[in-house]
């Protein structure tokens, strides 16, 4: 699985992500430009020691990164329908998060409108946590995927090896 992050915008976010990836085994890719420098000691205090153990990756244009998957995608948006839960997920799924202030490019909605999902809210609440949405819709891959039931086997085959 992977996480993608367009433009985020706040490290402390940015660096509980990647810790929330280490902890599954997820890689993540970083659509630029950030709000931050990837050496923001917010960003790593938020990220601690886990960075290391963490695949990332950076793009600059995330239509065109979209365009070269061949594995299934989706976008999460306060301003989508479908929520995350009805969404079937495997384990090359790849979730991609807009940026805290500015979301997602509307062309992408346009452009790919049966791959947006949302996490159900109150009426007129305006978003939660980017962290936090992350947290929610990667466990529920996880979840249905029984992912790190698998990443634990691999894991352990190449420890043994």
């Amino acid at each position: 699985m992977r996480i993608v992050l367009f433009q985020p915008e706040i490290p402390q976010n940015t660096g509980n992500i990647v810790r929330t990836c280490s902890v599954t085994g997820v890689d993540l890719t970083l659509i630029t430009p950030l709000g931050f420098q990837v050496s923001s000691k917010k960003l790593k205090r938020a990220g601690l020691d886990y960075w290391d153990e963490v695949n990332i990756d950076y793009s600059n244009d995330l239509e065109a990164y979209c365009e070269e998957q061949t594995a299934p995608f989706y976008f999460l948006s306060s301003h989508a329908d479908c929520p995350y839960y009805d969404a079937t997920f495997t384990d090359d799924t790849i979730l991609i998060f807009g940026s805290e202030t500015r979301g997602l490019p509307p062309t992408l909605h346009e452009r790919y409108p049966d791959r947006y999902l949302t996490i159900p809210m109150v009426s007129g609440a305006r978003c939660l946590n980017l962290a936090t949405s992350v947290g929610i819709v990667l466990y529920e891959a996880i979840r249905q995927t029984n992912y790190l039931a698998s990443r634990s086997t691999i894991l352990q085959t190449q420890q043994t090896s």
